[in-house]
């Protein structure tokens, strides 16, 4: 987590818990040449767009008196979604034994996505059951992991 994100948590913090909600991540990235924050919410009776427009109205003039962010900026406010990544040890553990994407820098036995059963996380190192077997990526391995919706 980048000091922009860091402090953006910080702020978000407060406002999501109020609200009754889970701040699941905040992240601000550049795409197509425009840069977005973005405050992911989560709750375990699921996140609606109201939800979300009233965390959205309260964090717009504590971002503006705060002004972490030096550029200008599209601000979104949104649920973490069924198949969201997994970043902390926290989130890893909530969803042992949960269906899990890793997608992979290189190819391994020549895939670079692996869906199976999170069994353990350890250090960065996440092992999954999948083809009957366990196998263990390192975390200078994982490009992402994301919760896996079987269709």
């Amino acid at each position: 987590m980048n000091q922009i994100e860091k402090t953006v948590w910080d702020l978000a913090q407060p406002v999501v818990t109020d609200a009754g909600l889970e701040l699941w991540d905040v992240e601000y990235v550049t795409e197509a040449g425009q840069r977005y924050l973005r405050v992911y919410l989560d709750s375990p009776d699921g996140v609606d767009l109201d939800a979300c427009e009233r965390v959205s109205r309260a964090m717009d003039p504590i971002l503006d008196e705060a002004d972490p962010v030096p550029d200008s900026y599209i601000f979104e406010v949104s649920s973490a979604g069924c198949e969201r990544a997994l970043k902390r040890p926290s989130d890893f553990a909530r969803f042992i034994g949960s269906s899990v994407e890793v997608r992979l820098y290189s190819a391994v036995d020549g895939a670079k996505q692996w869906i199976g059963a999170l069994s353990a996380y350890e250090d960065g190192a996440v092992t999954i059951r999948a083809n009957g077997g366990e196998r263990r990526f390192e975390k200078k391995q994982i490009a992402s992991v994301r919760l896996h919706m079987d269709m």
